[in-house]
Parts: structure tokens; sequence; C-alpha cells
């Protein structure tokens, strides 16, 4: 018998996704513990585990999953083929059409598209910046900036100045983080820029101190001095998607946590055993997260299953406590489908967000 983490491993599937089909009834195993509920399957299912593997990464409905397995070891291949060729036809239609609708937006694309350097940054403005918030601000979204080079646009830090004050946003597409620190001096509100993150780094090594700082925009270079030295270079030729609709959540249940002892909790609790990701090639582990009745989170064992808990990346949970950067910090989990939100007690306009992961894909 082997167990449901040898299946994982060697089959393709995840751990969370053998315990979905086994409760969807399409692939069982041989025999499970009644005690304590573990699944065990047989040398031989390991072929179904790897077709199935397969299927899955193909895109096919669940509904034929399930023949496609129920005839696989049968001598009559027509219901199987039969199947993927339906299937294949499927995909090439959505490919097909696809195409059409991405032709469609780039034409639209193209007939919006102006110069985006010429309409914002046209003219020099300057702004004066608290360095200590500036510092504080620049800590709590950099880690959270993108690394893609397809999408350069995230491979920056946005500044965006306007009548509240600078707001310092970062995305990856899998977590977000915004800051804010304030501004006076400011000629010319509405402006937004995306620094590059080196010279983003530049610009903290320089913040050591609570001399005055002054951000100045000219053009498509942006500039940070204090005291007498700067730095300066060019922004991101790119548009940076429009936060502030990515920030419009659903309310979610708020719950105040010890940022020290929930890390601890996160290191030292469980993951999902065998439920390794990998993103861009990389694993990584889930924490699943509850909130109790009594109103406080834990991190949920594997096997203690909800249909109202929140599974996150581990790493990413842990660096958005550190970028929190304070004792007390709120968490709010909304749906299993829903960003999971970290707060400030005392700054509303200081948060982190972290897209969940479905225990069943």
């Amino acid at each position: 018998m082997r167990s449901i983490g040898e299946m994982a491993r060697d089959g393709g599937l995840g751990v969370s996704a053998l315990r979905f089909y086994d409760r969807a009834g399409v692939l069982v195993p041989a025999w499970v513990d009644p005690v304590s509920g573990y699944r065990w399957y047989e040398p031989e299912q390991l072929e179904e585990v790897r077709l199935l593997a397969r299927l899955r990464r193909a895109g096919m409905p669940l509904a034929d999953i399930r023949l496609v397995l129920a005839g696989w070891a049968g001598t009559d291949t027509d219901l199987v083929r039969g199947l993927l060729q339906a299937h294949l036809r499927r995909l090439e239609l959505g490919l097909s059409d696809a195409r059409s609708e991405f032709s469609t937006l780039g034409a639209l694309l193209d007939h919006r598209e102006t110069d985006p350097m010429t309409s914002l940054h046209s003219a020099t403005a300057r702004w004066s910046v608290p360095a200590p918030e500036l510092a504080a601000a620049m800590d709590a979204v950099r880690f959270a900036a993108g690394s893609d080079a397809e999408l350069p646009m995230l491979g920056g830090i946005l500044f965006d100045i306007g009548d509240e004050g600078l707001r310092l946003v970062a995305t990856d597409r899998y977590r977000m983080a915004v800051a804010r620190a304030r501004t006076t001096g400011h000629d010319r509100p509405g402006t937004q820029v995306v620094v590059p993150l080196p010279l983003t780094d530049a610009m903290r090594a320089l913040l050591t101190d609570e001399e005055p700082t002054r951000l100045t925009v000219d053009g498509d270079r942006v500039t940070l001095e204090t005291g007498d030295r700067q730095t300066s270079g060019q922004i991101l030729g790119h548009e940076f998607p429009d936060y502030r609709r990515l920030v419009q959540l659903p309310a979610g249940r708020r719950v105040h946590v010890d940022a020290t002892a929930f890390r601890q909790a996160l290191e030292t609790g469980p993951v999902r055993s065998g439920d390794t990701r990998e993103r861009n090639g990389e694993p990584y582990d889930l924490s699943v997260l509850r909130v109790t009745e009594n109103g406080t989170v834990i991190v949920c064992a594997d096997g203690d299953d909800d249909q109202n808990d929140v599974a996150v990346n581990r790493e990413f949970l842990l660096d958005a406590l550190t970028a929190g950067s304070r004792d007390e910090l709120i968490l709010e989990l909304g749906t299993p489908t829903a960003p999971l939100a970290i707060r400030r007690p005392d700054d509303e306009g200081a948060f982190s967000l972290l897209m969940p992961v479905r225990l069943e894909d």
C-alpha cells in the first residue's frame, strides 16, 4: 500500500487534489484508516493518478475525467479516444475564440493609447516628504513588488501623489501592499510614477535620518534629495494597474492578533503535508487559517478541513507580518476565494493583501 503523500509525490498531484478527487468519487483510495482517516492506495493506482494529473493539466471537465478513468482499463478504447478528441476540439475552439477576443482588445488598446510620459509628466513638480514616513512606507511595500520580466510595470513601486499625500503601492499579482506618507508643497496633484526597484532601493538607502527630503518628478526622471545627498533615475515607462479597484474588497471578519505569537504559530505550526505547490517553478507551502467561534485565528492541521478555511502562501504571510511592523495587527478574512488582508490598527491606509489558494486545485 502507498500513502497519500507518496502517491501525490510520484503521481504529480497534490495531496489536497487527491482528497478532492476521492470526495468526488473519481479516484477512491483502496483503504481509509477508520481512526485517523488517512488514505492508502494500491500500487496499481499510481497509473490512474498519473493519468488523472495529465487530464487535469489539460483542463478536462470533471465529468469527462470520470468517464476516461472508468474506460481506461477496458479493451474498447473508442469511448476514451472520443472523449479526448472532443476535449481537444473544445480547447481549439476556445483558443480560436480567445485569439479573436484578444485581437479585438488589442485594437481597442491601440485606439486608446497615448504617450503617458507626455500626459502625466510634462512639467516639473516637487514635494517635501518626512524622511521617516517615506522610509517606513518603502519598507511596508517593498516585499510585494514583482520580478516577472513579462510584466515590467510590476517591477517597481508606484508613487501615487495627490491631494491625500503620497501612496506607495507594490504588487506581483499574488500579493499587494499599500502604504502612505504625508507630503507638503505639492504643486501638481494627481501624479503617478512607477519607480524601478533598484532606484527605490537607492532612495531608501539615503533615508537614514530626519533631514528634509524632497521628491522631484521632471519628465521621465524622478529625484530624491535629502540633506546634501541625492539619487536620480528614469521612471518605468509603463502604466501601473488601477490599485484602487483591486483593494475594494467585501467586508470580512476582522481579528486582532499578536504579531509575534502569530508568527511563531505559523513557523512552528502545521503546513499541508505533501501539499507543496509551485509558483514560477519554485515550491511553496500552505498555511490554512480559520477564525474560531471565540474570535481567534488558528493554523489548521492536515486533515482538519472546513469549507470556510483560508489557505495562503506561508512565506508571503510571514513577509506581510514583518512588513506590518507592529506588535498588533488585524487579519481580515473573508471567503476562501477572497484576498486576506493584513492591516495596521493605527493606520487604515497601510495594509497588505494576499491572494488565497484553493485547496482542491
